[in-house]
């Protein structure tokens, strides 16, 4: 049975833990080359405005770039024809956006959840999901994006 002196010592050497524990959860401040990499990544993001310029989007990516569309999508290898297969998913896009909601970075890897919002003429989309970059010498050699939801 817990007594009135024995919970106010309990409850007394908690308090202390419970507001420390959000110093514990809060991440690191990024390194210059972590920065850097987050730049990289969300400058590529930012362009792509309707009419993307798909050779703009090409220029952040490794020539060996991997990228994956969705979790389940077979990879693409080589930044051209990463670029020639988002020109045939994507190149009817009249309007197009990246939203970034928030974005995380440890040492090469950037990962950033977003909605991805495209008119087409046939069609308007919202993808909800999480995109996982890496990052060699200031290009993007990965990118593999995940989806949460997605709306047509």
């Amino acid at each position: 049975m817990i007594n009135r002196r024995s919970f106010l010592t309990r409850t007394g050497l908690a308090v202390p833990a419970v507001i420390a524990a959000p110093a514990f959860a809060a991440a690191a401040d990024w390194t210059d080359a972590e920065k850097a990499n987050v730049a990289v990544v969300t400058e590529m993001c930012r362009v792509w405005k309707a009419p993307v310029d798909f050779e703009k989007v090409g220029s952040f990516l490794a020539d060996d770039c991997v990228y994956r569309a969705t979790e389940t999508a077979p990879p693409v290898k080589g930044r051209q024809a990463i670029v020639d297969s988002l020109k045939k998913m994507l190149g009817t896009i009249t309007k197009a956006e990246f939203e970034i909601v928030q974005t995380f970075a440890r040492g090469p890897m950037v990962v950033n959840e977003r909605f991805d919002r495209f008119t087409m003429p046939q069609r308007s989309m919202e993808w909800h999901g999480i995109g996982v970059f890496m990052l060699k010498a200031g290009k993007i050699a990965e990118w593999n994006d995940y989806t949460i939801t997605m709306k047509s």
